[in-house]
């Protein structure tokens, strides 16, 4: 029978633990939110609503084609312009999605015979990035420079290391000043996923390159989403003009894939620029996960130290990961629940995630109900 083996994978899935369903949101869920990757608090922000709806009125439902047909609109390009300004970088190319900025990045830039060096705790989308491109990829240790050093020294041509800059599973950040060095060491350049750093890290949060004093430098990537701390859709790969010029004509992502809706675009911009005026934003969603850290151990669990605004606290087992969450959810709130494939280490977690516009009685109640039914 055609498919027959799914039925197999799907009784294994089920035997570990590890069956994964769609639970659809309703417009006024009243769960407290520590789930979503809205960090800022802006995805229902009245001033970036109003930025989707009004270029949705101006330019429609669709991008309507490709970036390179009919899907640029000027409404991107001064995305473009603003988030290349803000981050402290030349120049900018706004894609779909941010799976599909890092796919045109690690893709376009590991041509073959080229070495990509990759952290082992790299988001899905750079491993496959890696997967795609035509050089030859290297995992290394997680969060070492020295590894990457070592890797970069037997290979004699071109060369990209490959990284987060705050991973998304315990929320850690990359040593990037370090590993720039190992790169430049070697004549290598460095890709940074900074999903979880833009608005949160950096000055006023642009990002955790600018923090690190990488920002605008020639031989440092950025790849980025508008689905976070901006509370749209979206990606974009930030970086040297030459750089960009290149993606827009090799990078199969950009190329094939219909350009971004105009609501997201409008959105991101919108947000970006409230941003700007509110610098304080990135601050308190810093301070909020610092509370939620403190206050969860204080409390006797086992959560990790945030470096930006994720906090995970350890969980005995998949299957009790996906009770405890479920049992949130019945108390009223709402938390990730991370478990393999989705963990590098194979240790299944809650995932929490600040929020700026969260209250210190929010940041109570949260701590009191996950530590109320803790396995």
């Amino acid at each position: 029978m055609a498919f027959g083996w799914i039925d197999e994978q799907a009784e294994l899935r089920r035997r570990a633990g590890l069956v994964r369903t769609l639970r659809p949101r309703a417009a006024d869920a009243p769960l407290l939110d520590l789930a979503s990757n809205d960090y800022l608090g802006l995805a229902r922000h009245p001033e970036v609503a109003e930025g989707a709806a009004r270029a949705a009125r101006t330019w429609g439902g669709g991008a309507t084609g490709s970036r390179l047909v009919t899907g640029t609109t000027e409404l991107h390009t001064e995305l473009e312009r603003e988030l290349a300004d803000f981050c402290g970088f030349e120049a900018a190319l706004v894609l779909s999605s941010g799976y599909a900025a890092n796919l045109a990045a690690v893709t376009a830039l590991a041509p073959h015979g080229s070495l990509i060096v990759s952290d082992a705790g790299n988001h899905a989308s750079l491993i496959d990035g890696c997967r795609l491109a035509r050089g030859r990829t290297q995992v290394v240790a997680h969060t070492d420079p020295d590894a990457v050093r070592k890797a970069l020294s037997g290979h004699d041509a071109a060369a990209v290391a490959v990284s987060d800059t705050v991973f998304s599973v315990d929320g850690d950040a990359a040593p990037l000043a370090a590993l720039a060095r190992a790169c430049r060491e070697h004549g290598a350049g460095l890709v940074l996923d900074d999903a979880h750093g833009l608005g949160v890290l950096g000055d006023g949060g642009r990002g955790a390159p600018h923090a690190a004093g990488l920002a605008g430098a020639e031989d440092v990537v950025v790849t980025l989403t508008l689905s976070k701390s901006f509370g749209s859709q979206g990606g974009a790969v930030l970086g040297p003009a030459r750089v960009v010029e290149h993606l827009v004509n090799t990078a199969r992502t950009f190329i094939f894939d219909t350009g971004l809706a105009p609501a997201a675009a409008g959105a991101a911009l919108s947000a970006l620029r409230l941003l700007r005026r509110e610098p304080g934003r990135a601050a308190r969603a810093g301070a909020v996960a610092r509370a939620l850290h403190h206050r969860l151990t204080a409390a006797g669990l086992e959560a990790v130290r945030p470096d930006a605004a994720v906090v995970s606290v350890r969980a005995p087992s998949p299957e009790q990961a996906v009770r405890w969450a479920a049992d949130c959810r019945a108390a009223g709130l709402s938390v990730g629940c991370f478990r393999p494939p989705s963990v590098p280490d194979g240790i299944s977690r809650l995932r929490l995630t600040a929020r700026a516009d969260l209250s210190g009685a929010e940041i109570e109640r949260a701590v009191q109900v996950i530590g109320d039914t803790r396995p």
